[in-house]
């Protein structure tokens, strides 16, 4: 499971929705943002690499698999998180469900290959 300090949080995710350009592959949909300096002159290279997974309803029905496709999703993402720009913030979204890690990691390396 990848660290807390490196998933998106709530509002943050709103601000993705709202504001955020997003990159498409065949089975997930990153949709992302890079943030402004704030008022206190915090530097944006020091903020750490923020991604979420969003399962929707509309992909899996029950719970219990949104959550499976999350975790599998998050294993699949820690072994690339370094490879993302430092300090965008970002959501990854499933269009449908996927059974292996293996699949999920050739998503995020071409969602990856169109970033870089």
């Amino acid at each position: 499971m990848l660290p807390k300090i490196n998933r998106a949080d709530r509002k943050q995710i709103d601000q993705i929705f709202k504001y955020g350009k997003f990159l498409n592959s065949p089975n997930l949909t990153f949709k992302f943002i890079f943030p402004q300096p704030s008022l206190e002159k915090e530097r944006v290279d020091l903020r750490p690499t923020q991604i979420s997974f969003i399962a929707p309803k509309s992909v899996a029905k029950l719970a219990i698999r949104r959550n499976l496709l999350r975790r599998r999703g998050y294993s699949a993402l820690s072994k690339h998180i370094d490879q993302f720009p430092i300090g965008i913030i970002g959501a990854l979204l499933f269009k449908k469900p996927i059974n292996s890690v293996l699949e999920i990691e050739n998503e995020i390396k071409t969602i990856l290959s169109k970033i870089n």
